[in-house]
């Protein structure tokens, strides 16, 4: 799964979170900043489907590579559903997101991101940053002893 990350095509290049805040600090005012037309109003569903097709992938395949209900995925898309961050976890390693995509995506599910001082979500960060897939991810986190994505609690 590693190469698959290498093998889609490339999204956008968006500034990141850093290089916009040093330009918002060294603007004069803030129009000056906001008439630069630096942010951004994306949705869940717009980024979702961006990511969808840079990788010209179905839902149905995000479906089976994610393991997140079926119906439930159809709903985000809409925007009717949330995911939460699990689900969203999940979705992301079922579309092969870096770890900059998997974050965006998780901001915009309105959760925490992943947090490298978090026991589980190192393994969570290591396991996306290597291209694993959400069940790799699970046997990981599984065999580190820590709650997996799809809800299995590792025995004690």
């Amino acid at each position: 799964m590693g190469e698959k990350n290498a093998e889609k095509s490339e999204m956008p290049r968006e500034r990141l979170t850093g290089e916009l805040l040093e330009q918002l600090l060294n603007a004069p005012t803030p129009e000056a900043y906001l008439d630069e037309g630096l942010t951004l109003d994306r949705t869940l569903p717009d980024y979702l489907e961006q990511l969808r097709a840079a990788r010209d992938l179905k839902r149905s395949e995000i479906i089976r590579a994610s393991g997140v209900n079926a119906t439930f995925v159809y709903d985000v898309f809409k925007g009717k559903s949330r995911l939460g961050r699990d689900n969203a976890i999940m979705l992301a390693l079922g579309m092969g997101c870096t770890l900059l995509e998997t974050q965006r995506l998780l901001r915009l599910d309105g959760v925490a991101e992943l947090w490298p001082k978090v026991r589980r979500d190192a393994v969570i960060i290591w396991c996306v940053n290597h291209g694993y897939t959400r069940q790799q991810t699970d046997d990981e986190l599984y065999r580190l002893g820590e709650k997996t994505l799809f809800g299995t609690s590792p025995l004690a």
